[in-house]
């Protein structure tokens, strides 16, 4: 377990954090010591991407008052905030800002790369791996699936009252997106989470009929 400090806000990283990255990053297929080294880059890139995100959302948050502390796990994060409450618009920009402030840093190096091109080759894929892992995870991010900070926005948005549209939406979405993704990559990381995200909101819909 680390843990630190940055801007005053705590931040932990439990182990499954940094497990998850060099899964995703290649570890099975990694063969030399140049394809360790560029899973190390890859680890770095989603370290400070990630974190950008959870940032965005804890210095928002303390905008309004809210004490906030970040944690950093498995296939993500999140920041918690103590000491205020939030009106639905407030969290609803306080989530916006997590995935906001890592599209901003992906676009940022996507307008830098042509400008460096006497970079070093591990130099620009350090680069190329972060802006990808910040647009990427920023987009999958604002899809309007519950917990994601899209579907988080969603549920701002429409209130309370309206949490059978959440719910559908969260359902209808994740399983659509889920689908597309295995077609689209043969992988199975991100549509099982994705059909895990419609299971619990299909439980969740099934609970509000019966109250």
């Amino acid at each position: 377990m680390i843990r630190f400090s940055i801007f005053g806000i705590p931040v932990e990283i439990q182990p499954f954090f940094w497990i998850t990255l060099i899964i995703l990053g290649g570890a099975m297929a990694a063969d030399s010591a140049a394809a360790i080294f560029r899973i190390g880059l890859f680890v770095l890139a989603g370290f400070i991407s990630i974190l950008l995100h959870e940032l965005g959302h804890a210095l928002s948050a303390r905008a309004y008052g809210a004490s906030s502390a970040i944690t950093l796990q498995a296939f993500g994060g999140f920041t918690a905030y103590t000491g205020v409450r939030l009106n639905r618009w407030q969290s609803f920009l306080v989530t916006a800002a997590g995935p906001a402030v890592q599209l901003a840093g992906g676009l940022a190096v996507l307008l830098l790369l042509p400008y460096l091109l006497h970079l070093q080759p591990d130099g620009r894929y350090f680069l190329k791996t972060l802006m990808l892992i910040s647009l990427f995870w920023s987009v999958l991010n604002l899809l309007p699936v519950l917990p994601l900070d899209g579907g988080q926005m969603l549920h701002a948005a429409l209130g309370p009252d309206r949490i059978k549209i959440t719910l559908w939406t969260t359902i209808v979405v994740a399983a659509v997106t889920g689908v597309w993704m295995f077609v689209a990559t043969g992988s199975i990381i991100f549509p099982i989470f994705l059909g895990m995200y419609a299971w619990q909101a299909f439980q969740a819909l099934r609970e509000n009929r019966k109250s």
